[in-house]
């Protein structure tokens, strides 16, 4: 395998990931990709940075020895505990959700004033406040944890009374403020964007983080000549190289969870999903 064919690695603390997963896909269909899930472990948010930083050398360096090119950390909380840390542990590039999410937010913005919503995790490292405000000083950033959103999207209540009305009261403080952006700061919450766009209205744009990662993750490869060749594949579960790009996914904990909630977070069937144990 040449080292442009070899998969790019995605890592979550559990399947919210998968939406940067998907917008990986959707930016570089000739890409092989690697995920895993460290869902027996989840959920980071509450971990200490220390615990948080563990973690995430475990889960990239199991990537890193299936031969990875590129890593991606598709997790808020780690990509703010230990993004920087894996950058100078790893000799593959890195790149995390926070920052294109946040590139995104103060490009998209007219006013200045930015809302960012996410886990209690995300939202009280400051991450993307201070992501934002480090490209776009002027900006005025309101913050708001939604921890209810994660459940909806796992369960599939992405839509109908309860989610809206949870909608509405989460993000009346932030709407009240005269928001004209709205980062999406969780990897769980693209998959309310529709309700979310209704609730805010066209006055207010959404940034979604996992897409805005995807499209930083396709400059990276191209700008480090890690980028795959057109009709490229490496060798993977779905066939040998030249056969198209592999998808492999990986958890820590109960596979059949992930392959479930898989199959709606990529409006696909996934291939098989392997348990390994982190940290043994």
């Amino acid at each position: 395998m040449t080292l442009t064919s070899a998969p790019i690695g995605v890592f979550d603390s559990g399947v919210g990931g998968l939406t940067v997963l998907r917008a990986l896909h959707a930016h570089l269909p000739t890409e092989s990709t690697i995920y895993l899930g460290d869902t027996a472990r989840l959920p980071y948010g509450p971990k200490s940075p220390e615990t948080v930083r563990r973690y995430a050398r475990e889960a990239s360096d199991f990537l890193v020895g299936q031969g990875i090119k590129a890593l991606v950390i598709a997790c808020n909380t780690a990509t703010a505990h230990a993004c920087e840390d894996l950058a100078g542990h790893l000799d593959c590039p890195v790149i995390g959700v926070v920052e294109p999410g946040a590139a995104a937010a103060a490009s998209a913005s007219a006013s200045g004033a930015i809302g960012v919503i996410g886990t209690r995790g995300t939202i009280d490292s400051g991450s993307y406040e201070t992501a934002i405000r480090r490209l776009r000083p002027d900006a005025v950033v309101r913050s708001r944890a939604c921890p209810l959103f994660v459940s909806l999207a796992e369960e599939g209540w992405t839509d109908g009374p309860v989610a809206r009305l949870t909608a509405e009261i989460y993000l009346r403080p932030l709407l009240a403020a005269g928001i004209d952006t709205l980062v999406l700061g969780c990897t769980h919450y693209p998959l309310l964007a529709p309700l979310l766009s209704e609730v805010v209205g066209p006055g207010v744009t959404l940034v979604d983080s996992a897409d805005a990662t995807a499209r930083a993750t396709a400059v990276l490869l191209r700008e480090a000549g890690l980028a795959a060749a057109p009709g490229a594949g490496a060798a993977g579960i779905d066939g040998p190289r030249g056969a198209g790009p592999s998808r492999e996914y990986f958890v820590t904990d109960d596979a059949g969870r992930l392959a479930e909630i898989a199959n709606r977070f990529l409006s696909a069937e996934v291939g098989p999903v392997s348990r390994i144990e982190l940290g043994a």
